[in-house]
């Protein structure tokens, strides 16, 4: 009996071996993407560092309460402010995408329904961005309507309204032919 439970436990343990290479394969791909982007990071910055000049190096010492500050040296440094322009462009860009992001939910929340309004969601967008932002409120509000419930429940309000009515009109048939 326990002979059989071995074999189970080391069939079962041949048969899905542990992924430990696709998560060494992640770890070498993130540590590749963290040096990609210190590199890049660092070769902006040495290229801002060229293209500018940091003025006022040589302020007194009489300028400071207590000295030149430590941290002075950091700031005088060209390389430090390229890096620090570097990040900040970078951040820019960052939330500029978010914004586009932002902007474009309602044409994927189409393209992920496969909304048959989809080229007017795309046009309001678009109107949005150029134009005024009342469009882009109006292409998400159709973006996330749902139309077919909308329409059963007017064809429900409908159907009832006329149902209601030939009620009515056979009733009033009924208490016509009774009084005749």
């Amino acid at each position: 009996m326990k002979e059989q439970e071995a074999e189970q436990v080391s069939e079962e343990a041949t048969a899905h071996p542990p992924k430990t290479s696709s998560k060494i394969m992640g770890v070498f791909k993130a540590i590749a993407k963290v040096v990609i982007f210190l590199v890049v990071a660092v070769v902006a910055a040495k290229t801002f560092a060229i293209l500018g000049a940091i003025h006022g190096k040589d302020l007194p010492e009489s300028y400071f309460s207590g000295g030149y500050p430590t941290i002075l040296a950091l700031l005088d440094s060209e390389v430090f402010m390229g890096l620090i322009f570097f990040i900040t462009l970078s951040v820019f860009a960052y939330v500029g995408y978010l914004l586009w992001e932002l902007h474009e939910v309602a044409v994927h929340k189409a393209e992920a329904s496969s909304s048959p309004q989809m080229q007017l969601i795309f046009a309001l967008s678009l109107c949005g961005l150029f134009i005024h932002k009342a469009w882009w409120v109006l292409a998400i509000i159709i973006a996330f309507t749902s139309w077919e419930a909308i329409g059963n429940s007017i064809s429900n309000m409908i159907h009832k309204g006329i149902t209601k009515e030939q009620k009515d009109k056979e009733k009033e048939n009924k208490a016509a032919g009774e009084n005749a």
